[in-house]
């Protein structure tokens, strides 16, 4: 299967990062390289673009879509949140803007081996990196109740969270949970009829919270935010797509905190709080698709991106 994903929001995320020929940027979710190609097609030879990503099938898809640009592009198999280490192991400079897009691929979600989709039958994966060791059979079968409860909860808000984990645990008494369509029984089971009847397919949320923790997607969000703002050259930018709440909060409350805003009482002589400031946020309203484009890629309707500038 070929590894295809839309790039989401295209030309927001380049007239965002104000690319300069020959400046250097990353991409931290290379993904099928659609980002990548267009800020790649916009540098000359003095230019880099660092390319990142933690799924290796991503890193050799976008090395075969940009081989034809002949630029100067690294691809590095890691994951974004070691940014800091990956920008220093290539150069010294600075970088002058950054993107990561938090969305899981249109190749992973319609690539049923790999068993992210709740529309297809497959063995629970759900791994963005091949080569570790937590899987999505793991989490479903060795974690207890109570754990299982908070994952599902705090990282899908799924007001059904303990039923759901009741009949997984019950399930799993007879018989391991193995395959994705097991999941999805027992997730429709535990919602009552009436509730299942409206909104989105009963087991988007707990197949995102799964994923989430396979993935640890959100634990390394935020210090991988603070990472990034370090590589940044002053006027550089960080452009961050989300596709849900919680990644969107998360990415705002750091920005904010990043601002570092004295937080002192407005009657202080002096400031004391001397919290330190490292720019910028550039845009106090999330940038959303357009009605084209959600029409044209359904999976756009959710994102928002949020961007920096390093002082």
């Amino acid at each position: 299967m070929e590894f295809v994903h839309k790039p989401i929001m295209v030309e927001e995320c380049i007239s965002m990062l104000n690319i300069m020929p020959n400046g250097i940027y990353v991409d931290g979710t290379v993904g099928g390289g659609g980002h990548s190609y267009e800020i790649a097609s916009r540098l000359n030879q003095e230019g880099m673009l660092i390319c990142i990503d933690r799924d290796k099938e991503a890193i050799e898809a976008s090395k075969n879509r940009l081989a034809k640009l002949e630029k100067n592009i690294k691809f590095i198999h890691n994951n974004f949140c070691n940014i800091k280490k990956v920008v220093e192991g290539i150069t010294n400079d600075f970088v002058d803007g950054i993107l990561i897009d938090l969305g899981v691929s249109s190749y992973q979600m319609d690539n049923s081996e790999r068993g992210f989709s709740y529309q297809a039958d497959a063995l629970l994966d759900m791994r963005m990196d091949k080569g570790q060791t937590l899987t999505a059979e793991t989490v479903v079968n060795q974690y207890d109740k109570d754990r299982l409860v908070e994952i599902i909860f705090s990282y899908s808000e799924e007001r059904w969270a303990k039923r759901i984990a009741e009949f997984i645990v019950r399930y799993r008494q007879e018989r391991r949970i193995r395959t994705t369509a097991e999941l999805v029984e027992i997730i429709k089971k535990a919602i009552p009829a009436a509730a299942r009847r409206d909104g989105p397919h009963p087991a988007k949320r707990t197949f995102q919270a799964i994923r989430i923790e396979v993935n640890n997607e959100l634990t390394i969000l935020r210090d991988a935010i603070k990472n990034a703002v370090d590589c940044l050259n002053r006027g550089g930018r960080i452009c961050i797509i989300t596709f849900h709440s919680l990644e969107d909060r998360i990415v705002k409350q750091t920005y904010a905190a990043l601002e570092g805003k004295c937080t002192c009482p407005p009657d202080f002589p002096v400031c004391r709080c001397k919290n330190k400031t490292y720019g910028k946020v550039v845009n106090r309203k999330p940038i959303e698709p357009s009605q084209a484009e959600i029409l044209d890629n359904p999976r756009a309707r959710s994102a928002k991106l949020r961007v920096f500038e390093r002082n």
